[in-house]
């Protein structure tokens, strides 16, 4: 991959990266993708952060012992940890002389051509202005979203969102490092698949369900946000999050998770 056609990157990050187990934030975590992402930011490139993890911050805040089922408290959800998670990541992009924006999309508006044009109107202008915009659906008002029907998940936001932008690649972070030939929980000689060139029915059956218990996407949704990136001409990755200076190293060239190469003659 050449490092030198990764200047505008949208990194996607799921609920299952930013939190522990009890739906807490991992702090540790948390501020070490920050100090990376301002690194880079730093050194030129233009960063585009995709962030899970309102639910299950408010979850946590909260201190309640589990996700609710029901539509009307996980929005109430939602507009709690949405406030709490972007005081973290004003917190730590700021320790590193960095602003941060919000922007929470909802279905309707990219798929209305005047306000689509205004939502890249304003990624334009936040990143001439060195900003580092912060996107997540609008759980509060998109219950959709919540029970499964409008952007689906994140993951498909944010192959949007790269589209929007005309990203160079878009970085998936996750739980698990990449795309496996088998479920690596349940099979000790599970083997990661480095590079797929096409999307097929066999690379989605190999995505098979869902994935944690704190977040609503999975290896399935990766793959689907995968085919739309690379349909569009941007290169996908698909790695483990626990590790955010691994982010160096993909830009540098340096294999990482599972790529998904964009397709032949869209680039």
């Amino acid at each position: 991959m050449d490092k030198f056609r990764t200047r505008r990157i949208v990194v996607k990050v799921g609920t299952s990266t930013l939190t522990y187990e009890n739906g807490k934030v991992n702090l540790k975590r948390l501020e070490q993708l920050c100090k990376v992402l301002s690194d880079l930011h730093n050194s030129g490139r233009q960063i585009i952060l995709v962030s899970s993890g309102a639910i299950g911050i408010g979850v946590g805040k909260l201190k309640l012992r589990e996700r609710p089922s029901e539509t009307r408290y996980k929005q109430a959800l939602a507009a709690v940890g949405q406030c709490e998670l972007m005081f973290l990541y004003d917190k730590f992009f700021g320790e590193y002389n960095n602003y941060v924006a919000q922007l929470l999309l909802t279905k309707n508006v990219v798929i209305n051509e005047h306000s689509r044009q205004n939502v890249m109107n304003t990624f334009q202008t936040l990143l001439e202005m060195g900003i580092i915009p912060i996107v997540n659906e609008n759980d509060t008002v998109a219950i959709d979203e919540i029970v499964g029907a409008n952007f689906g998940d994140n993951d498909n936001l944010s192959a949007i969102v790269a589209d929007l932008v005309g990203a160079d690649m878009l970085v998936i972070l996750t739980d698990i490092d990449g795309l496996y030939n088998k479920d690596p929980r349940k099979f000790p000689d599970a083997e990661r698949i480095p590079f797929v060139t096409h999307i097929d029915d066999h690379i989605r059956e190999m995505a098979g369900g869902s994935g944690s218990n704190r977040g609503t996407g999975g290896m399935a949704t990766k793959i689907t946000a995968a085919a739309a990136a690379t349909e569009a001409g941007i290169n996908c990755c698909v790695m483990s999050g626990n590790d955010p200076t691994n982010l160096y190293r993909l830009i540098d060239g340096e294999q990482q998770g599972t790529m998904f190469l964009a397709a032949e003659g869209k680039i």
